[in-house]
């Protein structure tokens, strides 16, 4: 799967999320070209992005700054830490 990303990070969330199939990679590569020529100027800490992910929850695992907030990460971040100092 490929996935299109349209992410505030001023805001901290997705502004949109689009799929499209592996056969589809020409279609998402407009889609995104488009994407970004729709906010030419109006850029507000926004980030266009294509991604590739087995599926929807695979992306969820290897990108989670796009899914979780801020204060969600730094919260899995420490808890890891912590664990790592334990013998």
């Amino acid at each position: 799967m490929i996935f299109l990303i349209h992410y505030n990070r001023s805001a901290g969330e997705i502004v949109r999320l689009k799929e499209f199939d592996d056969s589809e990679r020409s279609r998402a590569e407009d889609a995104r070209l488009a994407l970004e020529l729709e906010l030419i100027g109006k850029k507000d800490g926004d980030e266009v992005c294509l991604l590739e992910a087995r599926s929807k929850e695979a992306l969820r695992l290897t990108h989670r700054r796009y899914f979780e907030s801020l204060r969600m990460l730094t919260a899995s971040g420490s808890s890891t830490v912590a664990s790592l100092d334990k013998p």
